[in-house]
């Protein structure tokens, strides 16, 4: 796995003993159910876990997948992190999954979360982050994960692969397990 870093989008402190570096795909209906989960058991561990995201869309299932991803890396270059979080959290709010969103919600999310709504649709235009999402694919494929929600839990105990949308009980033995 490639090693998380400040340009990795983190949610919760980077210092947390429990890092979840999590692969998705914004129209995958359980990486949808696993951002729910991820989101509440950051919110109730506080600095126990960190929370890394990372864009693994599957075109064959998901062709409009890959567009969302360039929408969130554009939310995060026009307003950094907290952005990014709030974009990709109302992405999974409104797409019906599988391919349901239709691309013309993009620029409306972006002005939802507070971006310049022209500087975003530029951005989005350029396809600046095609590499970077590519990179992701392969690095979540070179872990072992073909599919999404893919996610690697590491703590100091080790690691632990977790292929699918675990429910919030079953991540949470997985993280107490880690941390023993």
């Amino acid at each position: 796995m490639k090693p998380i870093t400040p340009e990795d989008h983190i949610r919760g402190n980077i210092n947390a003993p429990i890092k979840i570096v999590e692969y998705s795909d914004t129209e995958c209906p359980f990486c949808k159910l696993l951002h729910t989960t991820l989101k509440r058991i950051v919110q109730e561990n506080g600095d126990k876990v960190a929370w890394v995201y990372r864009h693994s869309p599957i075109d064959q299932l998901h062709p409009n997948a890959r567009k969302e991803a360039e929408a969130t890396e554009c939310a995060a270059e026009l307003g950094g992190n907290d952005k990014f979080w709030a974009y990709i959290d109302r992405l999974f709010e409104v797409t019906p999954g599988n391919n349901g969103l239709d691309l013309a919600e993009l620029p409306r999310i972006a002005q939802y979360v507070g971006l310049d709504v022209a500087a975003f649709n530029k951005c989005l235009a350029e396809n600046k982050y095609a590499e970077k999402i590519e990179a992701h694919k392969q690095d979540a494929i070179a872990t072992g994960g073909g599919g999404t929600p893919w996610s690697i839990v590491v703590g100091p105990k080790g690691k632990k692969e977790v292929n699918g949308a675990y429910p919030y009980e079953l991540f949470m033995g997985v993280i107490n397990d880690l941390l023993k």
